[in-house]
């Protein structure tokens, strides 16, 4: 997951030359709500082993889907990490649940069938 959110911080900072020669220019508003929000996702990838990290993350992809105020593309943006999220919420219920009936490979002892 962390790294998922610096992926996506580096993605939100390459969409800054994208919002400035398509969109109407980059403003103090928009520059500084995408610039913003990168250093949080690079600081919450650091937090990921909280308990609230998961919040944390999708209350960011909240806040990148809002960007579609700054630029349709950064909204765009902001619905496909959150597939790409709710994906990575899947995989972890799976891993969970196998974890829970012992099937990952790490659980089966040596030798038996």
């Amino acid at each position: 997951m962390a790294g998922t959110l610096i992926l996506e911080a580096i993605t939100v900072l390459l969409a800054l030359p994208v919002v400035a020669a398509v969109g109407g220019g980059i403003g103090w508003f928009s520059g500084s709500y995408l610039v913003i929000l990168a250093l949080v996702m690079i600081l919450g990838a650091g937090l990921q082993r909280r308990p609230w990290a998961i919040p944390f993350n999708l209350a960011l992809q909240v806040l990148l889907i809002l960007g579609i105020f700054v630029h349709l593309s950064i909204g765009v943006m902001g619905i496909f990490f959150a597939v790409v999220w709710g994906f990575i919420l899947v995989l972890r219920a799976d891993v969970k649940r196998r974890m829970e009936l012992g099937l990952l490979p790490s659980q089966r002892i040596p030798g038996s069938s």
